[in-house]
């Protein structure tokens, strides 16, 4: 078996990333499968200066709302892309679905509840549509693989103040439950699968107030993988070293 590396960064805009040379790193590592969210670009409108490497494809979903959302893509292995419409029903650009081998990989931008109760309406159904559209696939015999921002910190382990965030959209109890009910599904929680119960680790942190110093976050970006997959998990960890977005990149070392 080979051993396959997957990156997953909500980069906040990827044009800004690349006026402080934030994605540079890249070209240090190895990696076979980039997944960017939040890129707030089209295609043409992303720098070729993000990094050195070459990658065979890249496949960019942009939003048809300008200068928001978006995800991108980057592998040198041969498959074939969909951007899942029937889930991103608005065509804010927020999957990545690439299939290769038994594989179905997806790179999501999951919608954010913060902005009132119709959006946060939006995000559990987009939930609910997502959930559904992976389950057909595994009955069809495909593996799975996640990563993304979900936008919901799944249990009080997960985020700095749990208590002062129970009633904010990304920790309300019907935003954690349908986590519980991916996981019940069998998906894995990578992250937790190798780390277990370890407290204050976290994937985003608030541009204000010094957050990221004094680590007050919360995770919301995750790598999950079908049940069958789970004797393959070599390692998932949050890059947390990595600056220039107000997420930071989390990684899946997978053996296929």
């Amino acid at each position: 078996m080979n051993q396959l590396t997957f990156i997953s960064w909500n980069v906040n805009g990827i044009r800004a990333v690349d006026k402080k040379e934030a994605l540079r790193w890249i070209d240090s590592q190895s990696v076979d499968f980039l997944g960017l969210q939040e890129i707030k670009a089209e295609a043409e409108q992303i720098p070729a200066s993000i990094f050195d490497r070459e990658f065979a494809h890249s496949h960019i979903n942009s939003s048809s709302k300008k200068g928001q959302s978006g995800v991108a893509l980057y592998t040198d292995h041969e498959g074939f892309h969909e951007v899942c419409g029937h889930v991103d029903i608005l065509s804010e650009g927020r999957i990545n679905e690439y299939h290769f081998g038994d594989i179905a990989l997806f790179n999501v931008y999951f919608p954010n509840g913060q902005s009132g109760d119709e959006r946060l309406e939006y995000k559990m159904a987009f939930y609910d549509r997502f959930l559904t559209h992976i389950n057909e696939l595994r009955n069809a015999g495909k593996s799975i693989v996640v990563c993304g921002d979900v936008n919901t910190a799944h249990r009080p382990i997960d985020l700095a103040r749990p208590k002062a965030n129970e009633e904010t959209s990304g920790f309300l109890p019907m935003e954690r439950e349908w986590i519980d009910k991916l996981l019940s599904h069998g998906y894995i929680d990578t992250f937790r699968h190798i780390h277990g119960d370890t407290p204050d680790r976290y994937s985003w942190w608030s541009y204000r107030a010094g957050a990221r110093e004094r680590n007050v976050g919360w995770r919301i970006d995750y790598f999950f993988v079908s049940e069958d997959l789970r004797e393959r998990i070599v390692d998932a960890d949050i890059m947390d070293d990595i600056l220039g977005s107000d997420h930071c990149p989390v990684k899946l070392v997978l053996k296929v």
